[in-house]
């Protein structure tokens, strides 16, 4: 039996027809940005680059799966996932683990963190919905969406984890936005979110005393927002997060100190360098120069996102591609934002480039689904 190569090029090359080209490179680059900034950060922490690469591996084999597979098939999937994810929610509420203070995780056999399945189910849900209610959508409809993720977010705000709400919600919202709601509705939030920082901004000397307590806030989110503010009140507790950041990322300078030379990440001064603060390592190595670079891959990865989003065949694909999509933004501003020092610290990782099975696998989980939209489109077209 003679081999015939070019057949098995042919089949090879199959294989990987749901791979958004463009899309695919751009989070290649993003992941080895983001392995070469992880070993300097973690020279004193063997093994970490090791079992970040085995992720990477588990990430684009999700990512292959989920490109393969049609939106039509992913919408048979939300609501289950959806009503999956708010049990599990719940069931942490009640028994869940308690692990520094917060009740995230749940002992199924396995120990699970809900809050995660949530960042990809709640905009599938709702996807889903609006795109059952195509055509004959009014007022209501946005109520429902609004309910619909309110209830994740409210049962992942409680837990306590702040940055996982942030996450979801912003997803979820931009759903609704997405699907046809009124800018003219998000200009009043927006207007009472601008009065109510500069309200906390003139008068953080009254309000940040220890004896006020403010609504619907626990102490530590109001301690973070006042550290934020000045992070001199507290720079060896709070504050010493966001001050060492700073430091290094100013530190760096227009090209940086050079690969492995940052002063900061090495004599430890930057706390969680190879997580929610690889950025300001980054920075302090790679300098403005560097940031630039880093900031135009993030600006391309939703480039192309939302253009997938707006070729996409359904409304349930646009939507979703979407939402997805302005989660990757909203992940790499709240995480630079925050190292920064112009975002109080939340816990959100920096996409495709901090450490970290879980958020990683979400964000290859998340990418998977955007080329299944892209691909559905192609095959339309073919």
């Amino acid at each position: 039996m003679q081999f015939d190569k070019r057949a098995w090029l042919d089949r090879i090359k199959s294989m990987f027809l749901g791979f958004d080209k463009p899309l695919a490179l751009i989070v290649f680059l993003l992941l080895c940005v983001g392995i070469v900034t992880l070993y300097s950060a973690t020279l004193d922490m063997p093994g970490k680059v090791e079992d970040q690469l085995r992720n990477i591996m588990l990430t684009f084999v999700l990512m292959w799966a989920l490109a393969t597979v049609p939106p039509t098939t992913l919408m048979r999937f939300a609501l289950p996932l959806y009503t999956f994810g708010i049990a599990l929610l719940v069931a942490v509420a009640m028994f869940g683990l308690t692990r520094k203070g917060a009740k995230r995780w749940i002992n199924v056999g396995v120990v699970v963190q809900p809050s995660e399945i949530m960042k990809i189910a709640t905009p599938m849900m709702l996807a889903w919905y609006y795109q059952k209610r195509e055509g004959v959508m009014r007022w209501f409809d946005y109520v429902v969406g609004l309910l619909i993720l309110l209830l994740p977010v409210g049962l992942i705000a409680k837990q306590p984890d702040l940055g996982t709400a942030v996450l979801v919600f912003a997803a979820g919202l931009f759903v609704i936005y997405f699907a046809g709601l009124s800018f003219k509705l998000i200009v009043p939030v927006l207007i009472a979110a601008v009065i109510a920082v500069g309200s906390i901004a003139a008068f953080q000397d009254r309000i940040c005393q220890p004896e006020v307590t403010w609504p619907l806030m626990h102490d530590y989110q109001k301690h973070r927002i006042c550290t934020l503010l000045d992070p001199t009140s507290d720079p060896l507790g709070k504050g010493f997060h966001t001050i060492q950041a700073v430091i290094a990322i100013g530190s760096g300078g227009a090209t940086g100190k050079g690969w492995m030379k940052g002063t900061q990440a090495h004599l430890e001064f930057i706390p969680e360098k190879h997580t929610d603060f690889i950025f300001a390592v980054f920075s302090e190595e790679f300098g403005l120069a560097g940031g630039i670079v880093l900031l135009t891959l993030y600006m391309l990865l939703i480039a192309r996102g939302l253009y997938i989003a707006a070729n996409g065949a359904t409304l349930f694909g646009r939507l979703l591609a979407g939402s997805l999509t302005m989660a990757f933004f909203t992940y790499a501003f709240v995480n630079i934002g925050m190292v920064s020092g112009i975002l109080p610290v939340v816990g959100v990782p920096l996409p495709f480039m901090s450490y970290g099975g879980t958020a990683l696998i979400t964000l290859g989980i998340a990418t998977g689904l955007i080329m299944s939209v892209a691909r559905q489109k192609r095959l339309m077209q073919s």
